[in-house]
């Protein structure tokens, strides 16, 4: 089987990705390019990061990138504030999802773990694959911080990761934990994930 991973460049996703090339799947790397709201080190770590994980796995592990900055904005433009998280979230699995089928992926990889973070609780996982139409395999989503570390240090990527870089300069002081159906909807319609995430998975280049 083949499928394209969400590499952020912290420190689940590489864990997500090794599990499940572990597991016999081929993997491809994809990381969300988020500058301007992130700065150019972020970059520069995941690119250190999939080298790291081609040498644990023995996999080619292609990386592209592709630029999800553009979609950011439109999202801060038109949607509520609270919800720039979970939008993003939607924007970024449909543009694994066309990205992946173009590549011949049957499914992605993200390194969420339940609760860990505002946009993984279980309503708003729920509310980001609304429609996604895409399996999504979720392989941490039962463990906690510390188990997901331990593996990180054990396969090399944790040093990666913690290296100084900006993170999103556009999460919500107070992003929403239970996101509305009804008003992913409204947002949909404001923001339309399925052209941007077309826009930027069309944008998308092979980097290393």
């Amino acid at each position: 089987m083949k499928l394209i991973a969400l590499l952020s460049g912290g420190i689940d996703s590489p864990v997500a990705a090794y599990v499940m090339a572990r597991r016999g799947a081929d993997i491809i790397l994809l990381h969300l390019d988020n500058r301007p709201y992130a700065d150019d080190r972020t970059a520069a770590n995941v690119q250190l990061i999939a080298a790291r994980l081609r040498q644990v796995t023995g996999q080619e592990m292609p990386l592209y990138t592709a630029p999800h900055g553009p979609s950011q904005t439109k999202i801060a433009e038109v949607c509520d504030r609270h919800y720039q998280c979970v939008m993003c979230k939607r924007t970024m699995q449909r543009t694994a999802r066309e990205l992946g089928r173009e590549l011949g992926c049957t499914a992605m990889i993200m390194g969420d773990s339940l609760g860990q973070v505002a946009s993984q609780t279980l309503t708003n996982i729920r509310g980001e694959n609304l429609s996604l139409n895409w399996p999504v395999v979720r392989p941490l989503i039962g463990w906690d911080k510390l188990e997901i570390e331990n593996i990180a240090k054990q396969i090399g990527t944790f040093e990666l990761s913690i290296r100084p870089a900006t993170g999103c300069t556009l999460v919500p002081v107070h992003p929403v934990t239970e996101a509305e159906p009804d008003k992913i909807e409204k947002y949909n319609m404001t923001c339309n994930p399925d052209i941007l995430a077309a826009a930027a998975a069309a944008a998308a280049t092979r980097v290393s």
